[in-house]
């Protein structure tokens, strides 16, 4: 079925018409010669669509590589260089006709985790690689998903984040597998989000902080009492989110409705419903069930994770061979990330990518944005460094919304010591994100 959603058709994907899809799927790739082991590339829009064409392929062996369609042929050329896919699907057309292959029979569950590719900002990017599953370890991936999050055949999931990143796509997945159904969006705006809740009345969805900032801004606007009733899961990830939009949407969407995790395109750490942030401010929550994250003496945080959590990073075992360390709780990665763990519950301090050395002094953007991000008429806030001639680098602040420079100003002398007061302040319009909710630091 569809609904019009303000300019977009939003159709209802049902689990028994993606199974028919998805065994299509696997002969439309087999009919062309893909068999286990080889890469698809899709670089097309996110799509109902989409998540059958992933599902097809992973429940038969070919390695799905999501990329983001926005890439510029120098970005995709490389990554396809480093793939060597059979088959690549740039087009709308292309995709829609691998649903019209002849059915085949596939297994009950994905035998990979699709090969996401990293953002690249620290240098080349990396495909991160499951391996092949045996089918063990590939029932128990799903089984894993499903339990955490309660996935079952009464879930509608609505997908407002670009599928072809693994949060948003994995959660599609895990619902179809369950029985359930998904819809997707084909952008995010907030109207037509609202519009979908209220016609639809979905139960699920993943999204970045971003998204309810925007949502939250436009419900005030516009004076709205949204019904939200529906959900009985939000969860959010991918950036930090501000303690007054956290509160907020713990108040809109219900406290035992919304969840936070903590992870990358490697791997999940964390798992924390709202009540455990509020009885723990700041928390990530504890290690995901059948993992363990522990801190090393520099504060750097590593997830011990089962069998069927493992990856390499495609092509590169040089930087594999850094990413991971043998411990007492088995094999452990490492994104980079500082933080800490107090009884069980992990916190993050700072991105080491984010880290700003002025005049020696290290200084960790999480803790400045923390300390401003309750500042009357604050909408949005990044804190990043600048080359400096003198100290090295310097702290700069770039924030969206109706406050004075000299409030946050005033804000940073009262919370932070002076190495870590941002030394300029810059009004934007909005802040330059990724379609994920990261902020790019680099263009600022």
């Amino acid at each position: 079925m569809s609904h019009d959603v303000e300019d977009f058709v939003l159709f209802v994907l049902t689990a028994a018409v993606s199974e028919r899809q998805q065994r299509r799927v696997a002969g439309a790739l087999a009919a062309r010669g893909l068999t286990s082991g080889d890469r698809v590339v899709l670089a097309v829009p996110g799509s109902a669509t989409y998540v059958s064409v992933v599902l097809g392929a992973t429940r038969s062996g070919v390695v799905p590589v999501p990329l983001d369609p926005r890439l510029t042929s120098y970005e995709r050329d490389r990554i396809i260089a480093d793939v060597e896919p059979a088959l690549v699907i740039d087009s709308v057309e292309a995709l829609e006709a691998l649903v019209d292959g002849p059915e085949i029979a596939i297994d009950a569950s994905p035998r990979c985790r699709p090969m996401h590719f990293t953002s690249g900002t620290t240098g080349r990017p990396k495909g991160v690689w499951s391996g092949l599953l045996p089918a063990e370890d590939a029932d128990a991936l799903v089984r894993e998903e499903r339990e955490l999050w309660g996935f079952q055949a009464s879930d509608l999931d609505l997908v407002v984040s670009p599928i072809y990143h693994s949060a948003p796509l994995r959660f599609a997945m895990g619902t179809l597998l369950a029985g359930g159904s998904i819809a997707v969006l084909p952008k995010f705006e907030p109207a037509a989000f609202l519009e979908a809740v209220d016609t639809l009345r979905p139960t699920s969805m993943f999204c970045v902080p971003a998204h309810l900032q925007r949502l939250l801004a436009h419900v005030d606007e516009h004076g709205l009492t949204p019904d939200v009733s529906s959900f009985r899961l939000v969860a959010h990830a991918g950036a930090p989110c501000p303690e007054p939009v956290r509160r907020r949407t713990h108040a809109w969407f219900g406290i035992n409705v919304v969840w936070e995790f903590y992870g990358s395109t490697e791997g999940q750490f964390t798992a924390c419903p709202a009540p455990e942030w509020v009885a723990r401010p700041g928390t990530l929550g504890r290690a995901r069930p059948g993992r363990v994250v522990t801190a090393d003496d520099e504060g750097q945080l590593w997830c011990a994770v089962p069998r069927w959590a493992a990856f390499t990073y495609w092509n590169a075992p040089d930087k594999t061979a850094a990413t991971w360390r043998d411990t007492a709780d088995g094999p452990a990665f490492s994104v980079g990330d500082l933080g800490r763990v107090e009884d069980g519950y992990v916190y993050l301090d700072s991105r080491r990518e984010d880290l700003i050395i002025t005049g020696g002094v290290n200084v960790y953007p999480a803790e400045v944005e923390s300390a401003l991000e309750d500042a009357d008429g604050l909408r949005d806030l990044v804190v990043f460094g600048r080359d400096d001639p003198r100290w090295g680098q310097r702290v700069c602040a770039a924030y969206v919304g109706d406050v004075a420079e000299e409030a946050l100003r005033h804000l940073a002398e009262t919370r932070l010591a002076p190495p870590k007061r941002p030394k300029t302040y810059e009004r934007l319009d909005s802040l330059p994100r990724t379609a994920t909710g990261k902020v790019r630091r680099t263009e600022l």
